[in-house]
């Protein structure tokens, strides 16, 4: 039974959360709407499911949604800084780095779900990861501590990750 239920649905939560957004896009919902983004919610998946041959198990959707919220706080914090540093930091005073961030974490998921939340972070963003995935080179646009940024991103967003995602 449950094989059958995973050949029909691939990715229950994907199928969910494309029949959500097809209806909220529309500008009024009605049941053939609701309909039509259930059916799209359950081809798409199916349609790619040869692509994700590896899906992340055990993911902890609690501990999710409270990196969600942190990630979500400092979006709304660094916007502020990035603002003030822009305003007030002449662009002779600005002190960008590359910095490189040593990793732990394994999954690729969770590499990617970091180097996202780095680059939806203001001030600072995600540029390469190196070949054997064990570290990831990041910009940063100010900072006078770069070692401080490195053991700040290891501590508050990939400690976290590994806690989500072992």
């Amino acid at each position: 039974m449950v094989r059958a239920f995973r050949w029909l649905l691939p990715h229950p939560l994907l199928t969910l959360i494309l029949a959500i957004v097809w209806t909220l896009l529309q500008n009024e919902i009605s049941a053939g709407m609701v309909v039509f983004g259930i059916i799209l919610g359950i081809i798409i998946p199916w349609i790619t499911s040869i692509w994700w041959p590896d899906r992340p198990d055990g993911i902890r959707l609690g501990k999710m949604i409270s990196y969600s919220l942190i990630v979500l706080w400092d979006i709304l914090v660094a916007n502020v800084q990035v603002a003030w540093i822009v305003l007030t930091v002449p662009n002779a005073k600005l002190k960008p780095a590359w910095i490189a961030i040593p990793l732990e974490l394994k999954q690729p998921e969770a590499i990617t779900v970091l180097a996202g939340t780095i680059t939806l972070t203001p001030g600072t963003v995600s540029a390469d990861l190196s070949d054997e995935g064990h570290s990831l080179l990041v910009h940063v646009l100010h900072t006078d501590d770069p070692d401080g940024v490195r053991d700040d991103i290891k501590s508050r967003y990939e400690r976290r990750l590994l806690e989500i995602f072992s």
